[in-house]
């Protein structure tokens, strides 16, 4: 017994609803499947699911009731024909990139990239013949200006991590049409209640459902969205054969995450707010980069493609790492951690975690400097969190 979600429903109804599959004993919360494999009332019944030619369930790897009903809902969300679930948000970026990718082919990807992303087009990628080209995302013309004869995908984040540049998927989309090639959009800081890369013009769609989807610290996972003939002529065969299958126990976890998204996401992007507004007034503050104050570099391109800010802010100390790393030792309720999209708000020094891999040079290009910050905002009182950051912006020597 499914419920198919109506699409006329709002978000928040389509992600407590859509796509349930009860059982036959018709249980109120989405039922976990943990099983390996499933069983053919005979012979022939095998055969036949095998062949296509039967419905149902074969191997846990290519999937399960309980993954269904969690992709089904992200599609529903997203405005996707199909969906795949995967064990960790870098199993969805490489798999939505290998798996439409050969030897000789090109990628264009904006440089402003989480750090395993860049490995992923950077130095994975090349060794097996893909060649690729980093730009500046932010201008239109870079993008053209790299397009090669095999170019077949460009490949973006945005708002990007963790310096909240963003890109204009409508633009880049228009030029990838031009020339027969595929957009891939990671859609993590924008999170799928403030930006739809579908409608835009994206072609993929990929998150880590780590952050907030899930949204509590507790899940490894990622999904990629697109139509249902990209999914079978190219994800398909290489999602089932190598394997980057989502746990049925994760993917109820998730389902579980989906029902309040956008709840957690009103509160924290409401904090987040709160807090770009009130380090921008700080004297300690050298630069605030948030998508919903109208002095971010890229606030026409928000208005056109986000319809809300983000959960995410990016700040830069005036005292550099010395001041960066004392700040985040003081802090009493923001708790220092390299994830984001958590009910708990948590702060990172990229310059020394998430993107230390890079030189010196790559993260000057992408405005990281010693001094910058980032803040993923929870779901605590803002006037709590407003306090932290004045007392500990308070040790930090003028």
């Amino acid at each position: 017994m499914s419920k198919t979600p109506n699409k006329n429903w709002r978000p928040a109804t389509t992600l407590v609803h859509g796509g349930t599959l009860r059982s036959q004993y018709g249980e109120m919360s989405e039922a976990i499947y943990l099983t390996q494999g499933f069983t053919y009332d005979s012979s022939e019944a095998a055969e036949a699911r095998f062949k296509g030619e039967e419905e149902g369930y074969i191997y846990a790897r290519y999937g399960s009731p309980t993954n269904d009903m969690f992709e089904k809902r992200m599609c529903a969300l997203e405005g996707a024909e199909e969906a795949r679930a995967t064990a960790s948000g870098m199993a969805a970026i490489t798999a939505a990139l290998l798996c439409q990718l050969k030897a000789g082919d090109h990628i264009v990807a904006a440089r402003a990239l989480f750090g395993s992303c860049r490995w992923v087009v950077e130095t994975l990628a090349p060794r097996y013949g893909i060649e690729c080209t980093l730009v500046d995302g932010r201008y239109l013309e870079n993008w053209e200006k790299a397009i090669q004869p095999n170019t077949k995908v460009f490949f973006l984040e945005s708002p990007t991590n963790p310096t909240l540049e963003v890109i204009d998927i409508a633009g880049v989309a228009a030029l990838a049409n031009q020339v027969g090639a595929r957009v891939v959009v990671d859609n993590v800081f924008a999170t799928p209640l403030f930006q739809k890369p579908l409608e835009l013009g994206a072609h993929v769609v990929v998150y880590s459902a780590t952050k907030h989807i899930d949204g509590q610290g507790r899940s490894l996972a990622g999904v990629i969205l697109s139509d249902k003939e990209w999914v079978t002529e190219h994800l398909q065969d290489y999602y089932r054969h190598t394997g980057p299958a989502m746990s049925p126990f994760t993917a109820w976890t998730l389902i579980k995450g989906l029902e309040t998204l956008p709840i957690r996401v009103k509160q924290q992007t409401e904090n987040a707010g709160r807090i770009a507004d009130f380090l921008a007034d700080s004297d300690k503050v050298a630069k605030v980069i948030y998508p919903g104050r109208k002095d971010h570099p890229q606030a026409d391109i928000i208005a056109k493609q986000m319809t809300g800010g983000s959960t995410l802010v990016a700040f830069e100390l005036k005292g550099g790492k010395e001041a960066a790393f004392k700040l985040q030792n003081a802090m009493e309720v923001v708790t220092i951690s390299n994830n984001l999209g958590d009910t708990r708000s948590i702060i990172t020094h990229p310059a020394t975690t998430t993107h230390k891999n890079l030189t010196d040079e790559a993260r000057a290009e992408l405005g990281i400097s010693a001094g910058t910050v980032r803040f993923s905002a929870g779901i605590e009182d803002p006037e709590d969190l407003l306090e932290d950051f004045a007392q500990a912006l308070a040790k930090i020597s003028a």
